[in-house]
């Protein structure tokens, strides 16, 4: 798919440290027919997928808390972070992707996981579109701690809360996290806990 409206006129990466930064120079053709020479820096890191894992029987959830320093230098006091567990795709479609972070982070192997929806969590500067899936959960699916790669500096802690604690943290501002947010309410507007 492409927009005539739009012309890519060049691409300039100003960082490719960790993921691509790339500042984009295009023209736009606005309403009254002018086109207009705009520049844009878009940060490109690949997809990713998340999931809320639920269990009906125990009215709980499985979260994840880990430091996050963009949010500890934009005042998060201890830049710890509540979140669903997520992961980049790395060139798997968005199951296998969610289902191997699943594992590695949370220590629960599922067999199968619901897609729910896709979206865009910062469009003004990332390209990652977002996969959000859903899957229940039980003890006998766990196969180890979990906590992430260590190669990957990953220090992930794994919390199991109860459902209702888990909104009300929502409300209180202990979870903050987008992703997290939307999964939670996914799951109390669909009434995934029966």
């Amino acid at each position: 798919m492409s927009n005539d409206n739009i012309k890519i006129i060049s691409r300039e990466i100003l960082s490719d440290n960790w993921y691509t930064l790339n500042k984009i120079t295009f023209e736009y053709l606005k309403k009254d027919g002018t086109r207009e020479t705009q520049n844009r820096e878009a940060y490109d890191r690949g997809n990713g997928a998340t999931i809320l894992l639920y269990n009906k029987t125990n009215f709980t959830v499985i979260l994840t808390r880990q430091f996050r320093l963009p949010t500890y230098i934009n005042g998060n006091e201890t830049g710890m972070l509540i979140e669903t567990c997520a992961g980049l795709l790395d060139m798997d479609n968005p199951e296998t992707a969610i289902k191997r972070e699943t594992e590695e982070e949370t220590g629960y192997q599922i067999k199968h996981a619901e897609k729910v929806f896709e979206a865009y969590m910062s469009p003004g500067s990332v390209t990652e579109i977002l996969y959000f899936f859903v899957a229940e959960y039980s003890k006998d699916m766990k196969v180890s701690e979990g906590g992430g790669h260590h190669e990957e500096q990953e220090n992930i802690e794994v919390l199991e809360l109860p459902f209702e604690f888990a909104l009300e943290m929502i409300k209180n501002g202990e979870i903050k996290d987008g992703k997290t947010i939307m999964l939670l309410q996914y799951a109390q507007i669909n009434n995934l806990m029966g």
